[in-house]
């Protein structure tokens, strides 16, 4: 047996700094997603609420959709926008879904729980012209919120969260309470008892979902835990569960399966 304990919390769930070449990828996000825009077909920047944010992006095929593929992006709660994300939405249009891309407001402007809610809300909207499975998919924070949309608290309409089929969140969190020993919650203003209730691994999963959870082998340790977690304690409550740790994938590279419908994180989170 190896005993170890995190002495650095900061560091245990610092990917920027840990992973050589990652500003130059982010970089590049926002110049792939404006060229991806220009030639999708869809519609940019459906209103779903009062605030600022509330918008989101909707993607269609050519022909009638398969159903409606949902991509929620990260930032840790606190930054990044949809617009940064656009082309991540080609591998599951081209295999004939509608993609949603979901904008959101940031903390510390509002809690996790509040962002979560406007999620919920845009996929809800989203919902009344699509017809057909909703499979949420989300990256790093992103994958936190559709976990908690596929809990039996979730803040779906009914109708809508009965057409859950699969969620793959990706490099996902889902135990919060470790957040309240970085730096990081300075914005995102967690208590010891919001932790918890925002805390997917921490609630019941809706018993008729499928979920893959999906992270990259050379993620930060910490990723690979919570990975695992979700999908042992989801199983242990009746559901199908898998956990997937990509070969020689990263966090910042570990998404780009989802642009191309032929990947293996695709054709998971389609079959």
């Amino acid at each position: 047996m190896v005993a170890f304990q995190i002495t650095n919390w900061d560091s245990a769930y610092e990917n920027g700094g840990n992973i050589a070449g990652s500003a130059e990828i982010i970089s590049q996000w926002p110049t792939d997603a404006a060229q991806y825009r220009k030639q999708a077909k869809g519609t940019l920047d459906v209103s779903y609420g009062p605030q600022e944010r509330a918008k989101y992006d909707l993607f269609i095929p050519d022909g009638a959709p398969k159903g409606l593929f949902v991509f929620v992006h990260g930032g840790y709660w606190q930054s990044t926008d949809k617009s940064m994300w656009s082309h991540y939405a080609k591998g599951a249009v081209e295999a004939g879904f509608a993609v949603l891309v979901p904008g959101y407001e940031l903390c510390p402007n509002v809690t996790i729980d509040q962002i979560t809610h406007m999620v919920a809300q845009a996929i809800n909207h989203a919902a009344q012209n699509i017809a057909g499975p909703i499979i949420l998919t989300g990256h790093s924070a992103g994958g936190h919120i559709v976990a908690e949309l596929a809990t039996t608290q979730t803040y779906l309409e009914k109708q809508v969260s009965a057409r859950l089929t699969h969620i793959i969140p990706i490099s996902g969190l889902f135990d919060l309470r470790p957040f309240l020993n970085t730096k990081l919650n300075d914005a995102m203003r967690l208590t010891g008892e919001s932790a918890e209730t925002s805390s997917p691994a921490l609630k019941s999963p809706l018993p008729h979902i499928r979920l893959t959870a999906w992270v990259g082998s050379n993620e930060r340790s910490e990723f690979l835990r919570q990975n695992a977690l979700i999908a042992n304690i989801w199983h242990g409550l009746g559901i199908v569960t898998e956990a997937v740790e990509e070969p020689d994938k990263h966090h910042f590279n570990v998404i780009d399966g989802l642009l191309d419908k032929n990947s293996a994180l695709l054709r998971t989170a389609l079959a």
